[in-house]
């Protein structure tokens, strides 16, 4: 597994979540992990932004699909692919109150150096 892929993602989603916060009053935003289930953790990326439209939620994964003005739609495509790569899966859902959730899984993997 690649760490600096891993880190690209976390960073794509989390510069995504600031940009999506920079009109709200609230700011938060969280990063999470867990085990959830034998061999898979769950990475989640929470903020209080302006969130995503439902109708929208099944496309923002989609080449070249963006909800920013300056944006060209490739960041979220990357980070499917990269997350499938080493075979886990990645959705967004709208959190109940505001703001975006975005999660993906990944096999634990035990790396030696």
């Amino acid at each position: 597994m690649n760490r600096i892929e891993i880190e690209q993602v976390l960073l794509n989603l989390m510069k995504n979540a600031i940009d999506a916060m920079s009109s709200q009053a609230r700011r938060e935003l969280r990063l999470a992990t867990r085990l959830i289930k034998s061999g898979m953790i769950m990475v989640t990326v929470s903020d209080t932004g302006t969130g995503i439209p439902r109708d929208e939620l099944d496309k923002v994964f989609n080449p070249f699909q963006t909800t920013k003005q300056n944006g060209l739609g490739l960041g979220l495509s990357i980070c499917r692919s990269l997350i499938e790569n080493y075979g886990g899966r990645i959705w967004a859902e709208q959190r109940s109150d505001c703001g975006m959730e975005f999660n993906f899984t990944l096999p634990v993997v035990v790396m030696y150096e």
